[in-house]
């Protein structure tokens, strides 16, 4: 499998402390990371039919032999837990137990509300310069 692609509202504080998160636990630099804001992300959403200006998800891209697989909302959550290493994976297993329906409600609630929660940069914090790499178009 080639690298995941994160893409995440670069101006959103929960979303930027998710990326600073993957990349403290991501010790095999399995991920990629490109905001929504991007023309990256604009080209790869907008082949899947999705609009990159709708800042209310964040997606997952895995590339495959049969082609580009997109994930969004709970289930790109739960791909990139069970991607990391110690206890993530098993919550990630029990959380699969909850209906789609359910998780993607309760993911809703917090994507309306984490600007006024978690706060919201006036432009895209830029990555440090060891993590650069990993960040396409930034």
């Amino acid at each position: 499998m080639e690298h995941p692609v994160l893409l995440y509202d670069g101006v959103c504080g929960l979303c930027n402390r998710t990326v600073r998160f993957v990349l403290q636990y991501d010790r095999e630099r399995k991920f990629r990371f490109a905001p929504l804001q991007s023309a990256y992300a604009a080209r790869l959403l907008g082949k899947k039919g999705v609009d990159a200006s709708d800042l209310n998800s964040f997606y997952i891209v895995v590339v495959r032999e049969e082609g580009e697989m997109l994930l969004e909302r709970s289930d790109a959550a739960l791909f990139v837990m069970e991607k990391l290493p110690g206890i993530w994976p098993v919550v990630a297993r029990i959380l699969r137990l909850v209906p789609r329906t359910l998780r993607d409600g309760g993911y809703r609630v917090i994507a309306r509300n984490r600007y006024q929660v978690f706060g919201r940069y006036d432009t895209c914090p830029l990555p440090s310069e060891s993590d650069r790499e990993r960040f396409i178009e930034v």
